[in-house]
C-alpha cells in the first residue's frame, strides 16, 4: 500500500507546517523515503526546511494534486507528505470527492490519512465536528494537538468531539510544547530539525542546552509518531 499524509486543519496558525517538518524529519532519520508537497505559494515550510525532498502543489488545480496519487502509485514504497496551507480544505474536498478518492483509494492501494492539526481554541474543534460530519469514519484521520498553541484542550475536552472521533477510528497525538526562543531561533535560521539537533551553532544559533532540550521534544514527538505506525 502507499501511504499518503495530509496535513491539515484549515485554520491558519495552529501549527500544519511544523507537523509536515516533523514528519518529514522523522521518516529521514527513520530512513523511510518519502516525498513532499508543499501547497503555500508565500512560504512553504517543506519548501524552505526541506527543499531536496519537496515540490509545490497548486491546490487549486487538479493536475497538480492529481500528481501526488501518480506519485504515490508510482513508487508506493515511498511515502507521500503533503503540507496544506490555510483555506484549502474546499478545493481539496472538491478534488477528492469528484475523483471518487477515498471511493477507489483500495483498487488503487492507497492508505491516505489525515492529520487533523489543533490548537486549544473553538475554531479548532469547530472545524473537527464539520470533519467529522463530512466523512465520519470514511477518512483515516489523526487528531495532532499543538501544545506549541496552547497546552490546556478544556474545550476540546468538553465538546464531546474527540470521544466521537475516537469512536470513528481516528488516533490522536500531543505535539509538547517546546521553549519558544528555541523555535524562533531555528526558524529564524531557517534551520532543520536535522540542525536544530546538531552541533554546529551556526546552522541554528542553538546554544548547548538548547540543543538537548530540541532532542529531548524530537524524541518524545517521535514516540508519539511511532504509535501510529507511519
Amino acid at each position: 500500500m502507499a501511504n499518503i499524509h495530509l496535513v491539515g486543519g484549515e485554520k491558519g496558525g495552529v501549527g500544519k507546517s511544523l507537523v509536515a517538518r516533523l514528519l518529514a524529519q522523522y521518516m529521514i532519520d527513520r530512513s523511510l523515503p518519502f516525498l513532499g508537497f508543499d501547497s503555500d505559494r508565500s512560504h512553504g515550510a517543506l519548501l524552505r526546511f526541506y527543499a531536496g525532498y519537496a515540490s509545490p502543489v497548486v491546490i487549486d488545480n487538479y493536475e497538480s494534486l492529481d500528481a501526488i496519487v501518480e506519485a504515490a502509485t508510482e513508487h508506493p514504497e515511498r511515502r507521500i507528505l503533503v503540507d496544506l496551507a490555510a483555506q484549502t480544505q474546499q478545493p481539496l474536498i472538491r478534488w477528492m470527492e469528484e475523483s471518487q478518492l477515498l471511493e477507489v483509494a483500495d483498487e488503487l492501494g492507497l492508505n491516505i490519512r489525515y492529520w487533523h492539526v489543533m490548537d486549544n481554541g473553538r475554531d479548532s474543534v469547530d472545524l473537527l465536528k464539520r470533519l467529522l460530519d463530512r466523512y465520519e469514519g470514511r477518512l483515516r484521520t489523526v487528531l495532532v494537538l499543538n501544545q506549541l498553541r496552547g497546552e490546556e484542550f478544556t474545550i476540546l475536552d468538553s465538546s464531546g468531539e474527540k470521544e466521537r472521533a475516537l469512536s470513528l477510528g481516528a488516533q490522536l497525538i500531543t505535539i509538547k510544547r517546546l521553549n519558544e526562543a528555541a523555535m524562533n531561533k531555528i526558524d529564524a535560521h531557517s534551520a532543520s530539525f536535522w540542525a536544530a539537533k546538531s552541533g554546529d551553532k551556526d546552522l541554528s544559533g542553538l546554544g548547548l542546552l538548547e540543543r538537548q532540550r530540541v532532542k529531548g521534544w524530537l524524541q518524545n514527538t517521535y514516540a508519539e509518531i511511532e504509535r501510529l505506525g507511519v
